[in-house]
């Protein structure tokens, strides 16, 4: 009987793991493709992008004087956060998100 009992503990341990895996797989293929399609704006100007997402949530500039615009939108009650950071010259220079599924 302990046998057993030890037997089905690793079982369960063993899809756990798995299924954790499957999660990660999941979640990080999403990442790739949100990088993917907000990261077509990055060398682009501002403007372009304002046309397809709209106006952001809120901006403020960063320490290097650049603007920061931040669009935030949630997605089976999960927080998203995108990040784009514009130069002097009106062109997205970096993108970044968080959260988003």
């Amino acid at each position: 009987m302990r046998n057993f009992k030890t037997v089905f503990g690793l079982l369960v341990i063993l899809i756990f793991f798995s299924g954790c895996q499957t999660i990660k797989k999941k979640s990080d293929e999403v990442a790739e493709r949100e990088n993917e399609k907000f990261g077509l704006f990055v060398g682009k100007e501002v403007a372009e992008m304002r046309i397809e997402l709209g106006a952001p949530k809120e901006d403020y500039i960063a320490e290097n004087g650049n603007e920061i615009l931040v669009y935030k939108t949630k997605k089976y009650g999960i927080p998203c956060e995108r990040k784009f950071e514009v130069n002097s010259s009106g062109v997205i220079v970096g993108f970044s998100s968080s959260g988003c599924i």
